[in-house]
């Protein structure tokens, strides 16, 4: 798995990024709501939003709220997900967002990685907030 997928289901598939699935009862040809053998069905769902500054922080919050800067910080953004933010996971990472620098783990690079990431969160429909995308 790659490691932005990784990022990507830490986020999207928090349980507080979840929402509950829409049901619908089913109409009988008799007009009744329900009836033998109708069940609920679940909906076809438009495609969902997860806000990402909401769920980042819902994790840094049951966590105890740790001194991490994960807004800006590409370092403090695989630690608070439980991602292992060493050096060549964060080359591996650079190397599929596509950076074309130095792999050097330099503060051009992580800035760099730290604002890809979120401009895929985006992509891939996340809320993003706009001081994390800058």
């Amino acid at each position: 798995m790659s490691i932005f997928s990784r990022i990507k289901d830490a986020i999207f598939g928090h349980k507080s990024a979840t929402p509950p699935p829409a049901t619908t009862q089913t109409t009988t040809a008799e007009g009744n709501v329900g009836g033998a053998g109708s069940a609920p069905t679940t909906a076809l769902e438009e495609p969902r939003t997860v806000d990402v500054g909401e769920v980042l922080a819902n994790i840094a919050a049951a966590k105890g709220n740790p001194d991490l800067n994960y807004q800006s910080s590409i370092v403090d953004l695989l630690k608070l997900l439980d991602i292992d933010s060493s050096l060549e996971n964060r080359e591996e990472l650079a190397t599929e967002l596509g950076y074309t620098g130095p792999k050097d783990g330099s503060a051009e690079m992580n800035i760099w990685l730290h604002k890809a990431v979120m401009r895929e969160l985006a992509a891939n429909g996340g809320q993003v907030p706009a001081s994390m995308l800058d």
